[in-house]
């Protein structure tokens, strides 16, 4: 039985075009997906069938809802994409409020062939190149990834802005540091940094929880891109299979006439065969499933940046709400209390600090390994927990005016600069330890980073003045440069040179061996200063490294190529017997040998 009024009491009803116009009914998922939806036959279709004035009455807001959604419903299972290319079509398309609509973009355009071609080559290159190690094949892989990204960004409408720039340039300089050095911690930091660069490149950020997010932001591209890149290939390759079959002749010649004449020229000279070899990547059959997985994380990698790059999410915004505003005497009593507990503990820290060890000798009665053991680590943990009272405090700040600005920076602004004075004590304390005992890694590591802290506090002292809409990106920008600058400035190279030099200088009586035997073939010009057989004893294991190490020049960097030309020319000598009592005199790293007392450097 139907709800509808009967014929009879209906009153007749104007044709559709007549009368006040229909309002437009809101797009189905269909329709937004690029689905051609089937129309309903209009008044004179209705009648040319055969159809009543009752046949042709405007169904119910219910009837029409449900007819939307079968509609949407039957395009989604037949697949039937209006625009295969773009991200997402032929599915119903989800209503974006809030969140999710600040933070995804549009759709990307059809990827280019430009495009197609920067990825297709990552590929090969990174199947080619990256399965022997860690050198220049980095970049050699890297340029094309980037040519890939921005293809995809000019193809886009998206401009080159200096910030961009900045973090582009500065991810590849970063890539610099396994092509020169050898060391493996350096080169790991100088690769995740690079990553977090090209990330923050592709997505422009630039407030905090853009830009802390936006560094692992290019993982969030992987699967669309990948979507993206296979949907691209397909509407390409249906408009234009001749073209294909043409590009796939021309590199079929091309490979054949290349491996003819490459064989023939290098069976006909035996310098041209070399070189050739020596050029040419290592990729055999028994490395298959290797090399298509490198091949396979390549185009991934390229086609993530690529759709990055033409579509970034906008992970600006994210917003952070600020805190509830305190009162002045609630917010800046305990903050006077500890610039007060800063300024007691620096006031007797400047005695120290610019008195030398005879007056620590004379005032705490400490040796060297002692007074720096003893405050280090607290001093570091002091200026960490600082810098997260500083950011706790901007939190909860009074904002009610220009006096409350001008309280603010008169109570962190003192705050800083006596962490500065912390930071300064700390490295002497450090100083004082490596004059005594040496350079390691992990005493030139920790004073990088208390060294990089310094450079945060400076940086937050500049924003106080010049303003802070500048800051999270000056701090990604001095983080980047310190890992750059510790990877260019060789830190194996750096602790090798400057215990050798103790040693020279008489400062110690001996130099420890089984420390320094470990180091990486970037220490080798160093070591290769010491007499035997102490020099035989720090650079045997090296040696076996690098002379027996078939590591092609792609993965070379260019301490191990350094480093194997001068042991080529000057080899070590004997078969390491007396290495056993070489370099374990004395004491080594401030606490005798059978002292069970902990160093924590």
């Amino acid at each position: 039985m139907s709800d509808q009024p009967s014929e009879a009491s209906r009153p007749p009803e104007k044709p559709r075009g007549a009368g006040t116009p229909r309002p437009p009914e809101p797009p189905t998922a269909a329709d937004a997906a690029g689905t051609p939806a089937v129309s309903e036959p209009g008044p004179s279709e209705a009648r040319t069938a055969g159809a009543t004035p009752a046949d042709t009455a405007r169904p119910s807001p219910a009837q029409a809802s449900d007819g939307r959604r079968q509609r949407a419903q039957a395009a989604q299972q037949a697949g039937q994409p209006g625009n295969p290319w773009q991200h997402g079509a032929g599915a119903p398309v989800a209503r974006d409020d809030g969140m999710t609509a600040r933070l995804r973009p549009p759709p990307p355009p059809l990827i280019r062939p430009a495009v197609l071609g920067s990825v297709l080559a990552t590929a090969l290159l990174s199947a080619l190149f990256l399965g022997d190690g860690l050198g220049v094949n980095l970049l050699i892989v890297a340029v094309p990834a980037a040519l890939a990204a921005f293809f995809a960004a000019r193809a886009a409408g998206r401009r080159l802005r200096p910030w961009t720039a900045t973090w582009a340039v500065g991810g590849l300089a970063l890539l610099a540091v396994p092509a020169l050095r050898d060391a493996g911690w350096p080169t790991f930091l100088a690769v995740v940094s690079a990553f977090a660069l090209g990330s923050l490149a592709l997505h422009g950020s630039r407030s905090w929880p853009g830009v802390l997010i936006g560094s692992l932001g290019l993982f969030d591209s992987v699967v669309p891109g990948i979507i993206w890149g296979v949907r691209g290939v397909r509407a390409r390759a249906a408009g234009s299979r001749a073209n294909w079959g043409a590009t796939l002749r021309t590199t079929a010649v091309a490979l054949v006439l290349l491996v003819v004449f490459g064989t023939l020229f290098a069976s006909a000279d035996a310098a041209f065969a070399e070189l050739l070899g020596s050029l040419t990547p290592d990729a055999s059959v028994g490395e298959g499933p290797w090399r298509t997985l490198l091949f396979a994380l390549g185009l991934a990698g390229a086609l993530a940046a690529a759709h990055a790059a033409a579509a970034p999410v906008r992970w600006d915004g994210l917003t952070v709400r600020p805190g509830k505003p305190r009162g002045r005497v609630e917010w800046a009593l305990p903050l006077i209390v500890l610039n007060l507990l800063f300024a007691a503990f620096i006031t007797l820290q400047l005695v120290v600090l610019f008195g030398g060890y005879d007056k620590v000798r004379d005032v705490t009665g400490l040796s060297h390994a002692e007074y720096a053991r003893q405050g280090f680590w607290q001093l570091l943990w002091a200026t960490l927990l600082t810098l997260l009272v500083i950011a706790l405090a901007l939190r909860w700040a009074p904002r009610g005016g220009t006096g409350d600005r001008t309280l603010v920076r008169s109570v962190l602004g003192p705050l800083c600069v006596l962490t500065l004075v912390v930071v300064a004590s700390a490295l002497r304390r450090m100083d004082l330890y490596v004059d005594e005992y040496g350079l390691t890694r992990l005493r030139i590591s920790v004073a990088a980073m208390e060294l990089w802290l310094g450079v945060v506090l400076i940086l937050i002292l500049a924003a106080g003045v010049f303003g802070a809409r500048f800051l999270p990106r000056a701090v990604a920008v001095s983080a980047a440069a310190g890992v750059l600058a510790f990877g260019l400035l060789s830190p194996d190279g750096l602790i090798a040179e400057q215990n050798v030099q103790r040693f020279e200088d008489g400062r110690s009586t001996s130099i420890d061996i089984d420390y320094v035997k470990d180091l990486s073939a970037d220490a080798v010009p160093a070591l290769d200063r010491l007499p035997e057989p102490e020099r035989s004893c720090a650079l045997r294991i090296i040696q076996n490294d690098v002379l027996h190490d078939d590591t092609p020049w792609y993965a070379t960097s260019w301490g191990e190529a350094r480093a194997k030309e001068i042991l080529e020319k000057r080899p070590v000598k004997g078969d390491g017997s007396d290495c056993y009592r070489v370099g374990r005199e004395g004491t080594r790293d401030g606490y005798e040998p059978d002292d069970d007392g902990y160093d924590p450097y």
